[in-house]
């Protein structure tokens, strides 16, 4: 909170006084580098590391391991089958031999890691296969938990080199990847703030298109295009585009577009006619017509300090009351109105002002409001005189300057995005998915094919257990053995009954 919104932590602090200070002592304006999320974070990595590795070992022996020798009463297990072959003129020890060795085939190709075990009991030889699979589900979890691990160190170490920034650039100007440029910086803890990518960019055009007004939605912005020229250090010029939700990338840094709206030119002369101030300047839309809101401070070349509270309407329409507005968002017929407030800007004491605010504490207001002078109201290049010979204010007109030949420039506000981390993180969490949807559909199961020999016949038994659940035990084990049972029939012995 303290590093995405300085100024909003320093008015909790004005506003709450008693309470900002516990808050602070908490640590809850600092959370992702507090101590206590810090420990959340490291005991969360040691606990996941703590059950990877022991897992990670039984599983490597598991692996390695036979199965299981085939259990002697296999008919205790609750998924059992059992057939009696009549086996006539084969010999009876030939032919279970036979059909436990074809049954290990037939598991081996579904998958199956088998191991035979033949005995002899009470005189009655006995053959059996025990089989196994589904390894890939606890493979799938050890996966699942060692992507997680990978995503949070992915996301600690690469976090610290990651920085996001916010800037507006206003038509026909040009920004350059330094702090001094950008409106606000919020970096990771590894970030040197002196060693930032270097490159610039300008705005070029912005282009936007509007609802008609005899269409649903009158009004609303069909797309939004800024046209930006970037330049690499020793590299040629670039032309690219951003939308919103499309972003460009440029060194590294993804640049998004977060808003737009108009930047109206600005030209203050003093009473001799020397100019003390001429910018274009950001003014912040209001509504869905962009009636536009703008400050412009003059501290120098005045006798006073002089401080103008703007508003700008794109085309300007009268309400009933007799206030303004815009009643379009294109320009139709721009206007600019302009309250003159005079005093103290509060900018020379040290203290951090908003460029898009105007402190009028100590400042008297000229035109507007009480004065019982009317505001100033201004089109594309008209010049009004204010108060008591003080100046003149001039509301330039850019045509020239423009692309579109408008009146009056456009501005972006763009987010600069830099995550090294972002690929490490995509590519942990698609091995987590992935070990994820392995442990959760592959499932673990044995099964067991037993052949024992009571006199001239075979009996045959089939058996499966499964680790967890299981729904298609019953079913898999019941397939098996019609397959096994018809590739059995004429070997020289009766069907099975």
């Amino acid at each position: 909170q303290r590093s995405a919104d300085p100024n909003g932590v320093s008015q909790y602090f004005t506003d709450n006084p008693d309470l900002a200070p516990i808050l602070d002592g908490l640590q809850l304006f600092d959370v992702y580098t507090s101590a206590w999320f810090s420990a959340i974070y490291i005991l969360l990595f040691i606990s996941l590391i703590g059950c990877v590795i022991p897992r990670t070992q039984h599983h490597w022996k598991a692996l390695r391991a036979r199965p299981p020798r085939t259990p002697a009463r296999l008919e205790r297990l609750s998924t059992h089958r059992e057939t009696l072959v009549e086996t006539e003129d084969v010999d009876p020890a030939a032919y279970a031999g036979d059909a436990v060795a074809l049954a290990e085939q037939q598991l081996r190709r579904g998958g199956y890691r088998t191991e035979r075990y033949d005995t002899a009991r009470r005189g009655a030889p006995s053959f059996s296969v025990s089989a196994e699979r589904g390894y890939l589900k606890e493979t799938g979890n050890l996966i699942f938990h060692g992507a997680l691990v990978g995503v949070l160190i992915a996301v600690g170490v690469g976090g610290g080199f990651t920085y996001t920034g916010q800037t507006v650039i206003i038509q026909g100007d040009t920004f350059t990847n330094a702090l001094v440029d950008y409106s606000s910086f919020n970096p990771g803890r590894f970030v040197d703030e002196n060693s930032l990518v270097p490159y610039a960019m300008t705005l070029d055009e912005f282009s936007v298109s509007y609802v008609a007004p005899d269409e649903s939605g009158a009004g609303q912005a069909g797309d939004f295009v800024a046209r930006l020229t970037t330049q690499r250090a020793g590299e040629e010029p670039t032309v690219g585009e951003v939308r919103v939700n499309h972003p460009l990338d440029v060194a590294g840094d993804r640049i998004f577009l977060m808003g737009n709206g108009y930047a109206p030119t600005i030209t203050v002369r003093g009473p001799d006619g020397e100019v003390v101030y001429s910018a274009s300047v950001p003014f912040l839309p209001q509504d869905r017509n962009l009636t536009s809101l703008g400050v412009v401070k003059v501290p120098d070349g005045l006798p006073e300090q002089l401080g103008l509270v703007g508003f700008f309407y794109p085309t300007v329409a009268e309400l009933e009351s007799g206030a303004l507005t815009s009643g379009w968002p294109a320009l139709v017929y721009p206007e600019l109105t302009f309250n003159v407030f005079e005093g103290d800007l509060g900018i020379d004491g040290g203290i951090p002002r908003s460029v898009y605010a105007l402190d009028t504490t100590d400042m008297t207001q000229l035109t507007g409001g009480d004065t019982g002078v009317d505001s100033i109201r201004l089109l594309p290049g008209e010049t009004a005189e204010i108060p008591g010979g003080r100046g003149t204010i001039t509301f330039e007109d850019d045509s020239a300057l423009t692309p579109t030949g408008e009146p009056v420039k456009r501005f972006v506000s763009l987010s600069i995005h830099r995550d090294v981390a972002a690929t490490w993180v995509l590519v942990f969490a698609s091995i987590a998915v992935a070990g994820l949807l392995a442990a959760l559909f592959v499932p673990r199961r044995r099964v067991w094919v037993k052949a024992t020999v009571q006199g001239s016949a075979v009996r045959l038994e089939y058996a499966g257990l499964a680790r967890g659940e299981d729904p298609t035990l019953d079913a898999t084990v019941e397939r098996f053995a019609g397959e096994h049972g018809a590739s059995l029939a004429g070997r020289g012995a009766s069907q099975p009954t």
